[in-house]
């Protein structure tokens, strides 16, 4: 009775894990084959999208990527160069040629009082006569400027001359009846002219009077033109290292003085009654040159070679008062 008891137990117990291992591997082959065979079955790319898994083409964040990074753009965006950017900017001394150097100048600017001027000052109106001569190209004018195109100029008496202190200066005539005209002083008229007389190119005369009244009263005064020349130097015939002669030529405002450089300072030249600064022992000849206007405006023009009868532009000028 004992091992009956026994078996009994057993059997039972033997068959409730078979059932358990068949209805588990019955429930294993049913979802297989739903998955296998449903309606909704995807590609393993689109699983893997569902599932959340990073697209291929698609760098991940904490991995490196065989695509270049991507750049980024700079706490301070790059400039294009400007279209400057390959000019230099012009300084107030021209560089030279190698082959043929060019005059350099700098600038320092005087006042507006004509304090350097002598008899004619600025500002001033100035009573006299006008006459005038057959002034032609202007070629043997007491101020030396030689043959010019330009007809409008005057002969200016002696004592408002003052040993060529006025050439080059540019005076306003103006006639009792309103006419007004604009000259500049190329040459002397000696005596009998007399203070503040004016002895015109026929041309300039005839923009005032007729030629047929021979002499007209005026007022005259200095003038500071509007130009677009510029000055220029222009060395005497015979000038060399050891003696030369300057001239100023196309000066906006009466010159008042030239100095050339001498060791390290200044040294200026007398002035001729024909309009040239003479250096009768060579100093400076060639070198630096310092001009001053009667406001005291100086200009320094280094560059300059002594080449004889040659007029040699600057490229600067004086400012206009």
């Amino acid at each position: 009775m004992a091992a009956r008891s026994h078996r009994s137990s057993r059997t039972p117990q033997r068959r409730t894990a078979l059932i358990s291992v068949a209805a588990v591997a019955a429930v294993g082959l049913a979802a297989s084959l739903a998955i296998a065979f449903g309606p909704d079955r995807e590609t393993g790319t689109e699983a893997s999208g569902k599932a959340g898994a990073a697209p291929v083409a698609t760098p991940r964040a904490t991995g490196p990527s065989s695509e270049a990074p991507e750049r980024k753009p700079s706490a301070t965006p790059s400039k294009s160069p400007s279209p400057s950017a390959s000019k230099t900017t012009p300084s107030a001394t021209p560089s030279t040629e190698p082959t043929r150097p060019k005059p350099a100048a700098t600038r320092r600017a005087g006042s507006a009082s004509g304090q350097l001027a002598g008899r004619i000052r600025p500002g001033v109106d100035y009573e006299g006569v006008a006459t005038f001569y057959d002034a032609g190209t202007g070629e043997g004018g007491a101020c030396s400027y030689g043959p010019s195109d330009d007809v409008m100029t005057a002969a200016m008496n002696t004592t408002d001359y003052e040993v060529s202190k006025a050439c080059g200066a540019y005076v306003r005539v103006r006639a009792a009846g309103g006419a007004a005209v604009t000259v500049r002083i190329t040459n002397e008229c000696p005596s009998p002219c007399r203070p503040g007389q004016l002895d015109l190119s026929a041309q300039a005369f005839a923009k005032l009077a007729a030629p047929s009244r021979g002499q007209i009263p005026i007022t005259w005064s200095l003038l500071s033109p509007g130009t677009s020349d510029t000055l220029s130097i222009r060395y005497k015939t015979g000038s060399s290292q050891y003696w030369c002669g300057i001239q100023v030529i196309g000066h906006r405002n009466p010159v008042a003085r030239l100095e050339v450089r001498d060791g390290g300072g200044w040294a200026p030249l007398p002035r001729t009654e024909y309009n040239y600064f003479l250096s009768e022992q060579g100093g400076g000849c060639g070198g630096a040159l310092r001009i001053t206007d009667i406001y005291g405006e100086r200009l320094t023009v280094e560059g300059i070679a002594v080449r004889p009868d040659v007029v040699q532009p600057t490229g600067v000028q004086f400012a206009a008062r």
